[in-house]
């Protein structure tokens, strides 16, 4: 049996529906202007912060005569890329940005949580309005700052540690923490988390507040603990926000803060074994051996393996739960 086809023909228009279609479109263009004018600051903006510096990805792939110019400078291909794999420096850099980062996602969310739930358990607001500018302040302070505040914990002379906590906890000896690698892990992610965790708790805070009230009433009729409330409650209603921020760190796990790798521990050479990354890595090619060619190959792997893990993790988390992906 033949299967009819229906082929509809579209009808053309007349010339005075084409003139109205035409006024609307102009009437449309003319009622969104003030938003299009609006647009075109951040328009440029992006234009110029982000896309025209992308022409600069040329200089991975050459080695950089500034007598020559960019364009002209000699092509070594992956060159620049193979020396980040097979100089050592560069490994421990990426070893050390990576497991950094995962430990700044998981300490830095489980922290910033535990914060967001226990200021909303708290019933004064004078407390909490308080509570959430003291532990703002940190997030806001500059990271030289910081880098001070640590020195003075730390100096190996006059610092807080080896004057007053470890003799009261019985140890004799001052401890050098400037040349001292192995210490640096640790010092490292609990500043780190002092200096984000009051930021983060905001955010995920504002989720906390915004969940229905009405759950939690009826929680309690029902008899649920507290412990329960948060389990089956708060937990799930902060998913999408955690799954959103873990995202958007999963994306710059390959990127570390320059200042808190650089500044907190004095740029010490003693201690490149546990506080190099990657972006002290890129700036030290830059300031010592000025090869701009490896600065920016290190630059360009960073940016495409942030996005294969973004991208990855978006499609697992769009598996899973489609309505908490990000696209």
């Amino acid at each position: 049996m033949e299967k009819k086809t229906k082929v509809s023909a579209k009808r053309e228009l007349t010339p005075s529906e084409r003139s109205y279609q035409r006024l609307r479109r102009k009437r449309r263009f003319l009622r969104f202007l003030p938003l299009y004018i609006m647009l075109l600051p951040g328009a440029a903006y992006l234009i110029i912060n982000n896309y025209l510096p992308m022409a600069g990805l040329l200089i991975a792939f050459k080695k950089i005569n500034y007598s020559l110019g960019i364009f002209n400078s000699p092509w070594v291909g992956l060159k620049n890329f193979k020396y980040l794999f097979s100089n050592n420096d560069a490994l421990i850099a990426l070893r050390n940005t990576i497991l950094y980062n995962l430990g700044f996602i998981l300490f830095g969310n489980v922290l910033a949580i535990v914060v967001a739930i226990a200021l909303d358990s708290a019933k004064n607001k004078y407390f909490k309005q308080v509570s959430q500018v003291v532990y703002l302040i940190p997030f806001l302070l500059s990271t030289v700052i910081v880098s001070y505040i640590v020195f003075a914990f730390l100096s190996p002379s006059n610092g807080f540690m080896n004057n007053t906590i470890l003799p009261a906890l019985g140890v004799a000896d001052p401890i050098k923490w400037y040349n001292e690698a192995k210490y640096w892990p640790a010092i490292l992610n609990i500043v780190f988390l002092w200096m984000s965790f009051g930021y983060s708790s905001i955010l995920y805070y504002s989720a906390v507040i915004s969940i229905d009230k009405s759950y939690y009433e009826a929680a309690v009729v029902d008899g649920a603990s507290t412990w329960k409330q948060i389990l089956h409650i708060t937990l799930p209603g902060l998913k999408p926000t955690i799954i959103t921020l873990v995202l958007l760190a999963i994306g710059r796990i390959c990127y570390s803060d320059f200042g808190l790798f650089y500044q907190i521990p004095q740029h010490s050479g003693l201690l490149y074994s546990t506080t190099q990354t990657i972006d002290t890595f890129v700036y030290r090619a830059l300031l010592e051996l000025n090869d701009v060619g490896r600065s920016s190959a290190a630059g360009f792997l960073q940016s495409i393996f942030g996005f294969v893990l973004v991208f990855g993790a978006n499609m697992l988390v769009n598996k899973l739960d489609k309505e908490s992906a990000l696209f």
